[in-house]
């Protein structure tokens, strides 16, 4: 995708303990790199950090390079965060989604790369994704479309992604390969078990048709049959134009549809005014980018039930 905007300036890497990456609040040590004794990971945000310290356990030292509550397409990491990425034993992070990342990966030395897109399959996706789209789609904006990187949020690819990382911490750290093995089995059933309550949760709505700020859940839409219509394409903080807010509203009735979800993370404003416009309303569709106080639930799991519980809501489970 390679989307930039304003750039935020980089504070120092959040360091994770082994449980406190459930709401991944920094630690405040000075440890970094190199200098803890467990195998040390660098991971590029949150979704990457979790499978880390999951799939890790006691074993691993997981450091962040996106804060909580900072937009990761935003980063731009500092020359201390490239440095301790240097120092570590390994990286896991997205490519494409993060272009300062990727830039030094590139650079650094270390043997231990991990790419999470490549431990799965990506596809394009637009501003609109879903068999519905499929009918009526008439954005021409490339702009707007792209290779999705929003692997996590479709629970089949993210426990792809899981089974590939727990492979490359076996291979790199073989003293402790079967405690990963152990981990990484466990991470994986959990996340089948999530498909299953996504499966089940939305396989009878009445409506198969949401909105969300951005599109960031194209996947998940492909994956239980629904059809995301986003406001903005995979950029979450593009303006719409005023063809594609019409068109938008011309759908939502339609459609059937009764709510425009927004995001923890990145202004609510265009989703609120579109919904009073319209006459629907708001509610919060977390991509799971980061976790803040504001979340609705303290790690990727909880979340994606509370999205679940959101969707059904919204589209009329019965």
């Amino acid at each position: 995708m390679n989307v930039r905007r304003g750039l935020i300036p980089a504070a120092a890497a959040t360091t994770v303990t082994a449980l406190g990456i459930a709401t991944l609040t920094a630690c405040g040590g000075n440890a970094t790199a190199a200098q803890t004794g467990k195998f040390d990971v660098v991971a590029s945000f949150y979704p990457m950090a979790y499978l880390a310290d999951r799939i890790g356990g006691s074993h691993v030292h997981v450091t962040s390079l996106t804060q909580p509550g900072q937009e990761p397409h935003d980063l731009e990491i500092s020359a201390r965060q490239t440095a301790m990425l240097q120092q570590s034993d390994a990286v896991l992070y997205l490519k494409n989604l993060q272009p300062s990342v990727d830039d030094a990966v590139a650079q650094s030395g270390l043997k231990t790369k991990i790419d999470a897109a490549s431990l799965t399959t990506l596809e394009k996706h637009g501003n609109e994704v879903g068999g519905h789209a499929a009918s009526h789609d008439t954005s021409k904006n490339e702009e707007l479309s792209g290779l999705d990187p929003h692997i996590w949020l479709d629970p089949v690819r993210y426990a792809q992604v899981a089974e590939g990382v727990g492979k490359a911490f076996e291979k790199a750290d073989p003293d402790h390969a079967a405690d990963y093995k152990k981990n990484t089995a466990a991470l994986v059933k959990k996340l089948d078990d999530l498909n299953t309550q996504f499966k089940d949760g939305l396989a009878d709505t009445k409506s198969k048709v949401f909105i969300t700020t951005h599109a960031a859940f194209g996947y998940l839409a492909e994956r239980y049959g629904l059809t995301e219509e986003a406001i903005n394409g995979l950029d979450p903080e593009s303006e719409p134009s005023a063809a594609r807010v019409k068109d938008l509203e011309t759908m939502a009735k339609a459609d059937g549809v009764t709510t425009v979800f927004y995001e923890t993370l990145v202004s609510d404003r265009t989703a609120k005014t579109i919904a009073a416009d319209a006459g629907l309303r708001t509610d919060v569709l977390d991509p799971i980018e980061g976790i803040t106080a504001k979340s609705r639930g303290r790690d990727y799991f909880a979340v994606q039930e509370a999205n679940l519980k959101a969707l059904r809501q919204a589209l009329g489970a019965a």
